[in-house]
Parts: C-alpha cells; sequence; structure tokens
C-alpha cells in the first residue's frame, strides 16, 4: 500500500477530526499542524512497520449553507 487517505473535518467542539478511508484509524486535535502529528502517530500504530503506507493524503472536507 503506498497511501492511506483521511477525510478531515471541523470538530464540533473546535479544532479537527480525521478518520482513514478503509481503515478504523481516527485522529483529533485543536490545530492542523497538531493533527498532522496526531494522524502520523496513528498510521505509524496502525500499521506493523513493513506494512505501513509511504504516504498519507488529506482530505479536508468543509460543509456551509448557504441561504438562497
Amino acid at each position: 500500500m503506498s497511501e492511506i487517505i483521511f477525510l478531515v473535518e471541523p470538530s464540533l467542539e473546535g479544532g479537527y477530526f480525521g478518520r482513514a478511508l478503509g481503515h478504523s484509524i481516527i485522529a483529533e486535535a485543536d490545530t492542523w499542524d497538531e493533527l498532522k502529528a496526531a494522524i502520523q502517530d496513528a498510521v505509524r500504530c496502525h500499521f506493523e512497520e513493513g506494512e505501513r503506507p509511504t504516504m498519507v493524503r488529506l482530505r479536508a472536507v468543509r460543509e456551509e449553507v448557504v441561504p438562497v
């Protein structure tokens, strides 16, 4: 596996929440930089060293309602 994709959304409590697609890995943090570090740590913990992806892709999801 060469990469893993995380969907990242703003958390209701503030900060960010990320979840991996196709894997049961989640991470949350107060800042974007802290989230990146938390995701790196979660991926390292989830996979054995020889099975880890070489790259993590973060996809930011922002939902907004606009009145018309």
